[in-house]
C-alpha cells in the first residue's frame, strides 16, 4: 500500500509539473497584458507600455518566466495580481470558501438522492416508477445549467418572495400535492395493488396533514422545525436508518434508534438554552464538535443495549443521532427567520438571486448562517439537479449489473433476507463503479461551476478565473488551473484507494 501511494504521488507530481508548463505556455499565448494600453489615447502611452513590460518581465523568454513563477510557487508564493495589486493567496482564500460551500452542498445532496433513487429504480426495473425516473433523469441531464439557473431565479426566488406577501395554499392545491406524493411512494415501494393502495394512501394522508399543519401554524412566515415536526421526522429517521442498517426485525437496533430519537426530542428545549449561552462563542468548529458528541452518544446508547452483535446497534444509534441533532441545529438557525426577513438589508425578500452574502446585514452567528443558507439555495439546486440525473443513471446501471451476479443468487438460495441481500451484497458492490465517478465529479464541479457562479454572482473560483482571464492577469489564472489539476490527480488516487476499501479482491499493488 505504501509503495503504491508513493509511486502514485511521484507520478502525480510529474504530471502536475508537465501540465503546469503546458498551461503556462497556453495562457501566455491567450492573454495580452498590454491590451488596454495599446488602445489608450494617453500622451505618455509609450512610457506606460515600457513600464508595464518591465513590471511583468515581458521581454524575458516565456520559459524563463515560467521557471521564475515555478520557483516562487514551490516556496508558497503564488504571486500578486497586477490588475488589483492583491496577493493571489488573499484572492484565493475567499474564492475557495465560496466555491467549497456550493460544491459541498450540491455534491452531498446529489450523491445521496441520486444513488438512493437509482437503486430503488433498479430494484423496480421496468416498472412505472423506473420509467418515470428514467424519463426525469434524461430530461434533467439534457438541460443547460444556465437555463435551469435562470428558471430558478424566476420561479424559486422571485416567485417565492412574492408568495410570502400572502402565503396561502388553496385546499385543492394541497390535495393535489398529497395525491402526487402518494402516487410516487406507491410506485417506489411497489408490491401488489392492495399494498400500493395502502402505501400510497398513507403517504398522501401524511403529506396532507403536514401541509395543513404548515398552513394553520403560519409556517411560511416563521419557518421552523419545532417539537411536533421534530418528533415526527425523528421517528421516520429512526425507522429508516434501522431498516437500512440492520432491518426492523433486529429489536436491539430498533430500540436503539427509537431511544435516540426520543432523547433528541426530549433535549429540544434544553438545547435551546445551550444554544443561547453558546451564541457568543458559536462557530463551525463548535457545531462540528456538537455533531461528534451526538454521534458518540448515539453509539453509547447502542452499546448499552448490548446483544450478540452490539456493533450493529452502535452503528444504528450513531447514524440516527447525527440527522436528529442536525434537525435541532437547523431549527435554531430558522428561529431567526423573522429577524432576518425584516432586516433593512433584506427588505422582506429573503431568497436572494445573487452573491454569497448580504452586504451590511450584520447579526450574530445564527443570522449569518441563515444568510449563507439562503444564498446557497438556488445555485445548489441548479448544480444538484444535473448531478442527480447522472448519479441516478450510474447507480441504476451498476445495481442492475450486480443484482444479476451469481453470488446474489447464492445469497438468496442460502435463505438470507432480501434486505441483507440488497444492502450487504448488492449495495456495497454497486458502489465500486461510483468510486471512480464521484471523486472526479467533485473536482469537475469545483472547476466547472463557472457558469453557475457567474449567473448567481457568487465570488468563487469560477468567477475569479473569468475575471482575471478577462483582465489578462496570469498569476491568478495559473493558481486556479494548478489547483484544479492538483485536485484531479488527488481524486484519481482517492478513487483507487476507495476501490480497495469497497472490494478486498482489488489490490492496489496490482
Amino acid at each position: 500500500m505504501l509503495r503504491f501511494f508513493v509511486r502514485r504521488v511521484l507520478i502525480g507530481l510529474g504530471i502536475l509539473l508537465v501540465s503546469s508548463l503546458l498551461m503556462y505556455l497556453m495562457v501566455d499565448l491567450t492573454i495580452d497584458p498590454l491590451e488596454d494600453l495599446r488602445t489608450s489615447t494617453a500622451p505618455n502611452k509609450e512610457l506606460m507600455i515600457e513600464q508595464r513590460i518591465e513590471q511583468l518581465h515581458l521581454n524575458d523568454p516565456v520559459i524563463q518566466r515560467y521557471f521564475v513563477w515555478l520557483g516562487h510557487f514551490v516556496t508558497g508564493d503564488l504571486g500578486t495580481a497586477w490588475t488589483t495589486n492583491r496577493p493571489v493567496t488573499e484572492i484565493l482564500s475567499s474564492a475557495i470558501v465560496s466555491t467549497l460551500q456550493l460544491v459541498t452542498a450540491a455534491t452531498v445532496l446529489a450523491i445521496v438522492l441520486g444513488i438512493g433513487v437509482g437503486i430503488v429504480s433498479a430494484l423496480r426495473q421496468y416498472s412505472s416508477f423506473d420509467y418515470l425516473i428514467t424519463f426525469i433523469s434524461f430530461l434533467l441531464y439534457s438541460l443547460p445549467s444556465f437555463w435551469v439557473a435562470v428558471l430558478l431565479k424566476q420561479w424559486a426566488a422571485i416567485g417565492y418572495n412574492d408568495f410570502l406577501a400572502d402565503p396561502v395554499i388553496a385546499l385543492p392545491v394541497m390535495i393535489g400535492i398529497a395525491v402526487l406524493f402518494g402516487l410516487l411512494w406507491s410506485l417506489a415501494l411497489g408490491g401488489p395493488p392492495r399494498s400500493r393502495l395502502i402505501n400510497g394512501g398513507a403517504a398522501a394522508g401524511v403529506t396532507f396533514v403536514v401541509l395543513l399543519y404548515i398552513q394553520l401554524t403560519d409556517w411560511w412566515s416563521t419557518p421552523n422545525v419545532g417539537p411536533v415536526l421534530l418528533a415526527v421526522t425523528s421517528l421516520g429517521i429512526a425507522l429508516g436508518v434501522t431498516t437500512l442498517s440492520t432491518g426492523l426485525k433486529n429489536r436491539r437496533s430498533l430500540l436503539t434508534a427509537l431511544t435516540v430519537a426520543a432523547l433528541g426530542v426530549a433535549l429540544y428545549v434544553p438545547m435551546q438554552w445551550a444554544f443561547y449561552y453558546l451564541t457568543p462563542m458559536m462557530n463551525w468548529a463548535v457545531v462540528l464538535g456538537l455533531g461528534i458528541v451526538a454521534a458518540v452518544v448515539g453509539g453509547v446508547i447502542g452499546a448499552l443495549y448490548r446483544g450478540p452483535d452490539w456493533r450493529q446497534s452502535v452503528r444504528t444509534g450513531a447514524l440516527t443521532a447525527v440527522p436528529v441533532a442536525g434537525l435541532i441545529f437547523v431549527d435554531r438557525v430558522m428561529q431567526v427567520w423573522p429577524l432576518y426577513a425584516s432586516a433593512n438589508a433584506i427588505g422582506g425578500r429573503p431568497i436572494p438571486t445573487i452573491g454569497d452574502r448580504t452586504p451590511n446585514l450584520g447579526g450574530n452567528f445564527w443570522v449569518v448562517t441563515l444568510d449563507q443558507y439562503t444564498h446557497l439555495i438556488l445555485p445548489t439546486i441548479s448544480l444538484m439537479l444535473i448531478s442527480f440525473a447522472g448519479y441516478t443513471r450510474y447507480a441504476r446501471g451498476s445495481m442492475l449489473e450486480v443484482m444479476g451476479q451469481d453470488y446474489i443468487r447464492t445469497a438468496r438460495a442460502k435463505g438470507l433476507t432480501e434486505r441483507t441481500v440488497i444492502m450487504r451484497h448488492g449495495f456495497r458492490n454497486s458502489l465500486i463503479p461510483m468510486a471512480t465517478i464521484v471523486p472526479i465529479d467533485i473536482i469537475t464541479l469545483i472547476g466547472g461551476a463557472i457558469i453557475t457562479e457567474n449567473i448567481f454572482g457568487r465570488p468563487g473560483m469560477g468567477q475569479m478565473f473569468l475575471r482575471h482571464l478577462d483582465g489578462n492577469d496570469i498569476e491568478p489564472v495559473m493558481a486556479y488551473l494548478l489547483i484544479v489539476a492538483f485536485l484531479a490527480i488527488v481524486a484519481n488516487i482517492v478513487a483507487d484507494l476507495i476501490y480497495a476499501v469497497l472490494d478486498p479482491r482489488i489490490r492496489v499493488e496490482a
